[in-house]
């Protein structure tokens, strides 16, 4: 994949669905570990489109059995840890693009006896899937498509007071309240984005050493899980894209958010919280202080990504969803 990385991020720039879960270097990293071991059998079904000698279209597909134990073809990225994925392709090559990928996938004898397209966390809003539902009724293929995952998201003022006004006034004030306390606190408390390349592996160690401080998240990061995670932090890093922070207090970290900072949007992927800082509400007061900082420096989105926990929407996001695709030929 990697001498693509140039033209496929420069195509992505013009897609449809311009995400950084679909840049080369995130995938790249992702293919290394299987996605942190979540699927150790796939092999690489990665299919271009070119016009003369431009790049024009991109899926970037792996084969092996999905959850249900169908022989499958799904999108790199798929499905834990990437939390929006498509096709990448501008909107106005899709229907040509997906008819001609279709033809392939039909005709190709190098593929393994794929028996379904199943794709998964794309936006219900995308313009890939009415494409790919009226091919699939030109073939005579069943196609299916059902809600998942909420991707609730912040819309951005560019102003951190206009942005409060916005919110409910209960939620308003008690964010308020809290960043005032925890200043006032005379614990030392700051925050700090990681900016220096010497750190950035120390760093990394300290968040995941964070998140394993939550019962389901200890789980979730197995061994091969954390290479994953390190990998993409130093792809997004390496990129320009990383936004690594985290809260002091007491001269320790309290709390960390590992974000994207995308486009004109932060993209919140994970975090973490020492729970002996339960008493200055240290991930509350470090989340207030990224959503002004976002404001203040022109971002126009805060996306939480996938999952509707409570504190989302207390803290102004509006509702979008995510659909699971399935055709079946």
């Amino acid at each position: 994949m990697q001498p693509l990385a140039r033209e496929w991020n420069e195509l992505l720039a013009v897609s449809s669905a311009h995400l950084p879960f679909l840049r080369h270097e995130y995938l790249s990293a992702w293919w290394q570990t299987r996605g942190g071991g979540e699927w150790p059998a796939a092999q690489l079904a990665l299919v271009l489109a070119y016009r003369g000698e431009e790049l024009a279209g991109i899926a970037p597909l792996f084969y092996d059995r999905n959850r249900d134990g169908d022989p499958a073809l799904l999108l790199l990225g798929s499905i834990e840890i990437s939390d929006y994925l498509d096709l990448i392709c501008r909107p106005g090559d899709l229907p040509d693009f997906l008819a001609g990928l279709l033809d392939l996938l039909t005709a190709s004898p190098d593929l393994p006896d794929w028996r379904v397209l199943d794709w998964h966390n794309l936006f219900e809003a995308s313009p890939t899937l009415p494409v790919l539902q009226a091919e699939a009724e030109k073939r005579g293929w069943s196609y299916a498509q059902e809600r998942s995952y909420h991707a609730p998201s912040i819309p951005l003022t560019g102003d951190f007071e206009t942005y409060l006004a916005g919110i409910d006034k209960k939620q308003r004030h008690e964010i308020r309240r809290k960043m005032r306390r925890a200043e006032e606190s005379r614990r030392g408390v700051r925050w700090t984005i990681t900016r220096e390349a010497a750190a950035l592996d120390a760093d990394v160690e300290a968040f995941l050493s964070l998140m394993a401080q939550d019962a389901e998240k200890e789980k979730f990061l197995t061994p091969a899980m954390r290479e994953q995670m390190k990998l993409a932090c130093r792809a997004a890093f390496a990129n320009g894209w990383l936004q690594l922070a985290f809260l002091e207090a007491d001269g320790q970290k309290a709390a960390a958010y590992l974000n994207f900072d995308y486009l004109d949007r932060i993209w919140v992927y994970n975090s973490g919280l020492d729970r002996r800082f339960m008493d200055l509400s240290a991930g509350w007061v470090l989340l207030g202080y990224l959503l002004q900082w976002a404001n203040e420096n022109g971002r126009a989105e805060f996306d939480f990504l996938r999952g509707d926990e409570d504190y989302k929407y207390r803290f102004g996001a509006l509702d979008r969803r995510l659909v699971r695709a399935s055709l079946r030929r």
